[in-house]
């Protein structure tokens, strides 16, 4: 089992144990696990309790380790660097955790983070739908019949669904348009009325299987509320905030390894007696890539700060899980054209192949590309100071100056016309 983590020096050695495991144990095991869609839960369920990960961002008090974010996303990215599958399903074990953590009555949380920890139990995070867009257009919905809730309606694109103990929900409690009328409901997979059906194979990342969820009259207890009636999109959207950096970490991994395979296949091809590397059109694409890990890993830096000290920055999280992706997406492109034919083939001698298809779902999780523009534009256009960059400070604004204008007068954009 896993110590206290209290110094640098702690954590350091407990990253080096997840490390080894993820490198000696899993990373061997990654590319069969994706080609077979099976998880070997019996062999690696164990491991993962041993090493906390069930429990990484649960406090102590409830059998967790309590990773601050900055220390957490480093196994995250180092977990897409070797298996997008194991990647995929502690992300979205993690991500419900902290949920209940963060909204979760203390009842509740004495209730489900123990076992949540060990990963005796589990849940799944079911917000999308089939036929209604995430957020206030939610149509799966529960009515109050006493003490407890009646639940209709569907759920998919949901992780972990084939072992996970619980579920939690997102339904509508009240009427459609109002902001309160979303609650944050844990259906229990026996829950009479409630069905899980399996889903076609994905691009990539098949291990975890991902089902559709379905709600026929299902009964729920009143106390299976997390936060409070009303408070269900802010639960869900309150955890994307987070979620999305952990994301865009995902991203930095996959993008890290990419970076790695193609520097060291430009060292080993011999072309016309001398290694790629040595051809300027080689060494551009190279440091096109460096240039772009580096900068998400400031980015990733600055926000995972400002989540620890528990800043606002919903800007901020949304334009790492955008810069990640991107960053990931051109990365990994870069290095199949550095790797040229042998990238198209599965683990010759590489795994970029499954690199390439594994990140690909960065681009949907937690909101589309064009989700997280509007989320960034939305909050610039209303702030008078857009961002808060940790790593070259502060914003300031000396008085009487613009920060589009400086001193001089604002301009009439319009040209009006004098009043004849």
């Amino acid at each position: 089992m896993v110590n206290a983590i209290r110094t640098a020096g702690d954590y350091e050695a407990y990253r080096k144990r997840v490390f080894d495991f993820l490198w000696r144990k899993v990373e061997p095991r990654a590319s069969e696990m994706e080609r077979t869609g099976a998880f070997p839960q019996e062999a690696l369920f164990p491991r993962f309790r041993e090493l906390g990960l069930f429990g990484a961002v649960i406090p102590e008090e409830y059998g967790g380790i309590a990773l601050s974010c900055t220390r957490y996303l480093p196994l995250l990215a180092e977990f897409s660097k070797v298996s997008g599958v194991v990647r995929v399903l502690l992300h979205v074990h993690n991500t419900s955790a902290r949920a209940v953590v963060a909204y979760g009555t203390e009842a509740q949380k004495r209730a489900l983070l123990p076992a949540l920890a060990t990963g005796e139990q589990s849940l799944t995070f079911a917000i999308t739908e089939p036929n209604s867009g995430s957020g206030m257009d939610v149509g799966t919905h529960a009515r109050r019949e006493g003490d407890r809730w009646i639940v209709n309606g569907a759920k998919h694109y949901i992780t972990n669904a084939d072992f996970a103990t619980g579920h939690l929900i997102c339904c509508r409690t009240g009427a459609r348009g109002d902001r309160r009328g979303l609650t944050a409901l844990v259906v229990p997979t026996g829950a009479p009325g409630f069905t899980i059906e399996p889903m076609p194979d994905m691009m990539g990342n098949n291990g975890p299987p991902h089902g559709i969820l379905r709600f026929k009259d299902t009964p729920v207890p009143v106390d299976s509320m997390v936060g409070n009636e009303g408070d269900g999109l802010e639960v869900f959207l309150g955890e994307l905030e987070p979620s999305r950096v952990f994301v865009a970490a995902s991203s930095l991994g996959t993008a890290e390894r990419a970076l790695e395979i193609a520097l060291h296949f430009a060292g080993e091809r011999i072309t016309f007696g001398r290694p790629i590397a040595a051809r300027p059109s080689v060494q551009s694409e190279l440091a096109d890539m460096a240039r772009d890990v580096y900068a998400l890993r400031l980015i990733l830096d600055d926000v995972a700060a400002k989540i620890d000290r528990e800043e606002p920055c919903a800007v901020e999280a949304s334009i790492a899980k955008l810069f990640g992706l991107e960053t990931v997406m051109r990365v990994t492109d870069k290095a199949m054209d550095v790797v040229g034919g042998r990238a198209y083939f599965t683990d010759y001698p590489y795994p970029l192949e499954r690199l390439y298809r594994e990140c690909r779902i960065n681009m949907l999780e937690e909101g589309t590309p064009s989700i997280q523009r509007l989320v960034i534009a939305r909050s610039l256009l209303g702030q008078p100071v857009p961002l808060d960059i940790g790593t070259l400070g502060a914003p300031y604004q000396p008085a009487g100056t613009d920060p589009a204008l400086g001193d001089r007068p604002p301009h009439d954009l319009t040209y009006a016309h004098a009043e004849e």
